[in-house]
């Protein structure tokens, strides 16, 4: 009995033991996943930004024309690449300033909402006044964002379709 004991314990302990070369093999692997991520491109800041200003300019044109859905999904546009920037920028100081911008998001799709342009006009002019407040505290004032004056896409068109323009509501 005793040899059966100890034949069964011989046999566990020798199924328990994983050979050395497994985990260096596994660790090779591992340090060269670690590599490719660590050497994985990924947009900067700026990169970001630039984005961002697109869909800013085109945020203009879309809620001026009283392309209400598309001024939405400009908006939404604009909120998934700040989101973008929290995730990515992680070591950019920078992003401790970001939750500035939401009041003045909010405004906007507030009067994209009620669908009322001179609303819009004033919340846009709010945003990107916080743009420019947020590039001061980032120590970026060299980056001076206006209200646009030519669309920034030119084979879009920012006016609503065809039959599917709305009064501009109080």
């Amino acid at each position: 009995m005793r040899r059966l004991i100890l034949a069964t314990l011989v046999l566990v302990g020798a199924g328990c033991a994983q050979p050395s070369t497994d985990n260096s093999i596994l660790q090779s692997r591992i340090d060269s996943l670690q590599s490719k991520l660590d050497n994985a491109y990924a947009p900067g800041l700026g990169e970001f930004m630039m984005g961002i200003q697109e869909h800013h300019a085109k945020l203009w044109f879309a809620g001026t024309s009283g392309n209400w859905k598309l001024a939405a999904f400009e908006t939404g546009e604009i909120k998934e690449t700040l989101d973008d920037v929290r995730k990515y920028c992680t070591d950019r100081p920078e992003i401790t300033q970001l939750p500035m911008i939401d009041p003045a998001l909010d405004s906007v799709n507030a009067a994209i909402g009620r669908q009322h342009v001179a609303g819009f006009k004033s919340a846009f002019v709010l945003l990107t006044s916080t743009c420019n407040n947020c590039h001061l505290a980032t120590k970026h004032e060299f980056n001076v964002i206006q209200i646009p004056v030519t669309p920034p896409i030119t084979n879009q068109v920012y006016t609503p379709p065809v039959g599917k323009a709305t009064p501009d509501k109080r």
